[in-house]
């Protein structure tokens, strides 16, 4: 399994664990579970907003490369500033086949909120395409003018002082080098350790890595197009490998793909980075093999499959899946239990709308200094500087009224009734069919730790605690009766 690592610090958080903790911590949980770290994406003492994390915004970005199968956060919060911004990003993630786990959470607090962002998930109001349009007016006129937007700027170029693309006669023969050395049959871990020994760095500073180098490879930027929102200009920025070049390493790219994909559907491990060892409390990951012309997929405890430290015996997939997806399905047909998990989210609602009445504090003392101001212009109380300070005010009274809007459809105004419609279409679901299944453990179990005489599970809602031993759930692997009502 690869892995990458996501930190982020702020610096008016003086309890907050380093960037170098965050790592050290990430790290040997990795260690611990078997995960092959493949990079780390870092944001240092930058603003909490999702939006403006532009090592965040590139770990999104790369997560439809399938180069990496899971993000490991110190802390859950570490993630995204809210539940509304996690869930629109872990919804991205998943179509990716990306999870993001804890290395310090095993079984999280404040659960309800994952209930939570399925629900959000599920929302077609969650972006609104008319704010969408407000918001990026700025961005999409620069993009029509093949500007540089913002964000984290691509090696090989330098912008000017009306922002338009240069080429960087510093860095860009690095950028061929890579693309010829790929095109002449090195491999990528090859090209990295090559320019790191010559001293060369990314943009941010850091050493190349096989990440860095593959997305260096498909950027088509470098033939000379600007992409935004879709939309393709060709020939708008200067070009520093050709068509010829980039077309060679695209096809060498592709044979290299040919290789069965890391996610096929026969292979899909529902409880992947959910179920632990009861004996080591690692994970528990799947594996597969075949005996007498049949197929068997089993789940294996990481320190038994690796190192031979762990006695603990494998499962069988199906059994284990079974068992939790009928422990979730008794939960959910529990009116009362629903009723508490619906107290619980709709109490995580109303305690996280703590940005709104921020951002409106700020826009009624802003509207009150722009009136001030009028007052004094009316009474001929007028400086060299007072326009420039109105066009301020002005200004940040509409970027206020953006946020506002912005963060009133984001955070939409869910009532009971729409939660407990919601329950009841998840009771109408047919869980023998994979993608529901799959859709279940997702949004209502937080981990599962199985030991030789018992189970242990962990629901994602307060008090979602339950023990059973092997022989109270003798048979319960059969779903012959979980039948949509």
């Amino acid at each position: 399994m690869n892995g990458v690592i996501y930190a982020r610090y702020s610096s008016d958080n003086q309890r907050e664990e380093s960037i170098d903790g965050q790592l050290r911590e990430c790290k040997a949980f990795a260690e611990k579970n078997d995960i092959r770290i493949i990079d780390s994406y870092i944001d240092r003492a930058l603003s909490a907003k999702t939006d403006n994390r532009p090592a965040f915004q590139q770990m999104i970005n790369d997560s439809s490369k399938g180069l990496f199968d899971v993000i490991i956060v110190w802390k859950l919060d570490r993630f995204a500033r809210n539940r509304y911004d996690s869930a629109h990003y872990k919804n991205i993630l998943k179509k990716n086949n990306v999870r993001v786990i804890s290395a310090t959470e095993a079984i999280s607090e404040g659960a309800e909120g994952i209930i939570l962002e399925s629900v959000l998930e599920g929302m077609a109001e969650y972006y609104s395409v008319e704010l969408a349009e407000k918001i990026n007016r700025g961005l999409t006129e620069n993009a029509l003018k093949c500007k540089y937007n913002g964000g984290s700027l691509t090696l090989g170029y330098r912008i000017d002082s009306e922002q338009h693309y240069q080429i960087d006669p510093m860095t860009a023969p690095i950028v061929r080098e890579i693309f010829e050395s790929y095109k002449s049959g090195m491999t990528q871990q090859e090209i990295a350790d090559s320019l790191n020994n010559k001293g060369f760095r990314t943009q941010r500073g850091s050493k190349f890595k096989v990440s860095n180098i593959a997305r260096i490879l498909t950027n088509r930027r470098y033939i000379g197009e600007y992409i935004y929102s879709g939309t393709v200009i060709p020939n708008s920025i200067p070009a520093i490998v050709s068509q010829d070049v980039f077309d060679d390493v695209q096809q060498i790219l592709a044979k290299s793909k040919r290789a069965p994909a890391r996610h096929k559907a026969e292979d899909d491990y529902l409880l992947t980075t959910k179920l632990y060892c009861g004996k080591c409390m690692s994970f528990m990951v799947g594996e597969s093999g075949r005996a007498k012309g049949n197929r068997y997929s089993y789940y294996k405890c990481v320190n038994a499959k690796r190192t031979k430290s762990c006695d603990k015996k494998a499962v069988k997939k199906d059994w284990i899946e079974n068992i939790v997806v009928k422990q979730v399905m008794d939960t959910i047909m529990d009116d009362d239990l629903i009723e508490r998990i619906i107290d619980s989210i709709l109490k995580t609602l109303e305690s996280e709308n703590t940005t709104v009445p921020i951002l409106k504090k700020e826009l009624s003392e802003t509207e009150k200094s722009i009136k001030n101001m009028i007052n004094a212009i009316e009474q001929g109380i007028i400086t060299k500087s007072t326009k420039q300070r109105l066009d301020e005010l002005e200004k940040r009274k509409e970027e206020l009224e953006i946020q506002i809007a912005e963060e009133n459809i984001k955070q939409p105004k869910l009532t009971r009734d729409q939660l407990e419609f919601w329950f009841h279409k998840f009771r109408k679901f047919d869980f023998h069919k994979l993608e529901y299944r799959r859709r279940l453990i997702d949004s209502f179990v937080n981990a599962v730790i199985l030991y030789d005489d018992r189970i242990e599970f962990h629901f994602n809602y307060k008090d979602g605690a339950k023990e059973l031993s092997l022989d109270e759930l003798n048979n319960v692997s059969d779903l012959s009766s979980l039948t949509p009502p």
